[in-house]
């Protein structure tokens, strides 16, 4: 108002002002015209970094950096000469063909990221696809139904967007390259000339990033020779599991010389060598198993310990643990499926022929798990039959201590039993390690609701996860926990009859070994009986439960026939 007070006192008096003309807008055509070539300009250069940047991206997160960006890719060096040499319409097909394979080669490098962040390894397109399932239920537990639903909805729309986005690209580019077909030829020529002296010299711009870059067509090629290799894979293990020299030993000469014996065979969650090796988590892990180690030799136990070599690792729980029953390597779906659809003599199974009661502890099946039935258990307690009332703890659904006081509640303490094996995976050093349960008396223990302060008290998996080093904390205190918690069973239950086997089942993820670590799992016996270490003296395994980085180190699957070989010695 006070501005058109001034105009209008600044505007002359003595005659009226002619009414003033309207302006006059530019037109809507012109204004386009103006926008048009700025807005085309940044289309392109956006097209391009697109292309450009999803040729150079590696499949491996600790191989991104600002440098991985700045080489030269021969996909688009051969990929511009070829589009330039083809007539119009067969160059169009192929700019969309292309566009969208380079989508689909972006998504699975993303995938791969993802494997080797989580299991330390590509995705292999024949076998991981079953693995999907299992990882809707982890984000389902983990983020609720509705955000799971949400996340893969998200990732679809992405995968579809990544789909038209880079076919736009490629078809934009193309046209660019045709209109300013002259200068595409010289540039062309030019890196071309560039590619082949920077690979003639070995040039980097950084370690393991070479300038003459070839990145989308080695992880192509990858993956192709995996999926030969995955599709040959199945005939190589039938051929693996024909072979059992125990398959036809008879019950009478199974196990003889572990006869009255109570077995427990326990996977320690994640329990890796990186556990008790690691500066990271050596100095407190290590303290946890030299006070079980003094604590079990004062209640009269002996040990031995080793390492060996798991089929997985940073998941795939349930692989490790068929390696290690059926002597046969798992490592992938497709094995672990035909492997529970055999009659294969598992440890399991063997001690049942040889006349043991079996049972199967599995605080971690939440659903049914009709595979169970392959390993020959009596009785099969999972997270529902086992009469826990307390919360869960992340994905470990109760706290070891009470999975150890259930079982002894259930089986072990029962009056009048025979001879008992029983294989029992602890959960509470399973990702995502928050919130992390405490050991509490024994006597309180009870149905387990007296756990569900803690759950509360605890921190979130988001808050964990959000700091590494939180992370890595959170993964060292969850291994103490395990083992104090199974240490404190032994010393506080065991007797003369207890032979308890107990070992890792894998490594943890990459994010906190590092890249490269090695699969190996710690693994011990433990038993007051000295003629059951006696029969494997010539197994080298050093005493005590902690191995040294110089304890002999076996693969996985040796270990079955080892077993049974020591113990049953009149086969």
């Amino acid at each position: 108002m006070v501005v058109l007070v001034v105009v209008r006192t600044l505007t002359p008096l003595a005659e009226p002002a002619a009414p003033a003309a309207p302006r006059e807008e530019p037109a809507r055509p012109q204004r386009l015209a103006r926008i048009r070539p700025v807005a085309g300009r940044v289309a392109t250069v956006m097209a391009w970094l697109l292309v450009i940047g999803a040729l150079l991206l590696p499949n491996e997160l600790a191989k991104i950096t600002p440098w991985t960006f700045l080489r030269i890719p021969v996909e688009a060096v051969v990929g511009i000469a070829v589009l330039l040499a083809l007539p119009a319409r067969p160059r169009r097909v192929l700019a969309i063909l292309a566009g969208a394979g380079l989508a689909l080669v972006t998504v699975l490098k993303a995938v791969d990221m993802g494997f080797y962040s989580v299991l330390d390894r590509p995705f292999d397109p024949v076998f991981d696809t079953t693995l999907f399932d299992p990882a809707y239920v982890f984000l389902t537990q983990a983020v609720g139904k509705a955000g799971a639903i949400g996340a893969v909805i998200g990732v679809v729309l992405l995968v579809v967007a990544l789909i038209v986005l880079m076919t736009l690209a490629m078809l934009r580019t193309t046209r660019q390259l045709v209109t300013h077909r002259q200068t595409a030829t010289r540039a062309t020529a030019a890196l071309v000339l560039a590619w082949f002296v920077c690979a003639a010299l070995g040039a980097q711009v950084v370690s393991d990033a070479p300038l003459a870059a070839t990145d989308t067509a080695a992880i192509a090629k990858g993956h192709a020779a995996q999926i030969r290799t995955s599709l040959r894979d199945q005939e190589m293990f039938e051929g693996e599991a024909k072979v059992d020299v125990f398959r036809n030993t008879p019950g009478e000469r199974l196990l003889t010389a572990l006869r009255g014996k109570d077995v427990l065979l326990t996977f320690i969650e994640s329990y890796g060598r990186d556990a008790i090796e690691d500066p990271l988590y050596a100095a407190q892990v290590g303290s946890a198993l030299d006070d079980g180690n003094r604590r079990l030799a004062a209640a009269g136990f002996d040990s031995r310990s080793a390492f060996l070599t798991s089929s997985t690792a940073g998941g795939g729980s349930w692989l490790a643990h068929a390696t290690l029953n059926s002597g046969l390597w798992i490592d992938n779906q497709k094995r672990y499926n035909t492997l529970v659809s055999s009659d294969r003599l598992t440890l399991s199974s063997a001690f049942s022929r040889a006349s043991w009661r079996t049972v199967g502890i599995m605080p971690g099946v939440t659903q049914a798990w009709p595979e169970g039935r392959f390993y020959g258990y009596d009785q099969i307690y999972d997270a529902k039959s086992m009469g826990y009332q307390g919360p869960a703890f992340a994905l470990a659904t109760m706290p070891d201590q009470y999975t150890l006081t259930a079982f002894e509640r259930l089986e072990r303490g029962r009056a009048g039993r025979g001879p008992l094996m029983a294989e029992m995976p602890l959960t509470s050093s399973h990702a995502p390690w928050a919130p992390l349960p405490r050991m509490i008396d024994w006597n309180n223990v009870g149905d387990g609701s007296v756990f569900g302060p803690m759950a509360k008290e605890g921190e979130s998996p988001e808050e964990v996860w959000r700091d590494g080093d939180k992370t890595r904390a959170h993964y060292r205190q969850s291994i103490q926990y395990s083992l104090t918690a199974l240490t404190s069973y032994v010393e506080r239950h065991g007797d003369d009859n207890l032979v308890l086997i107990f070992l890792g089942d894998h490594q943890p993820a990459p994010l906190l070994t590092g890249k490269g670590a090695t699969h190996d799992v710690p693994i011990s016996i433990v038993t007051r009986d000295r003629g059951v270490l006696d029969r494997i003296s010539g197994w080298q395994w050093e005493q005590g439960i902690k191995p040294s980085k110089d304890a002999p180190v076996w693969r996985m699957d040796t270990f079955r026939d080892r077993f049974l070989t020591a113990y049953s010695p009149l086969r």
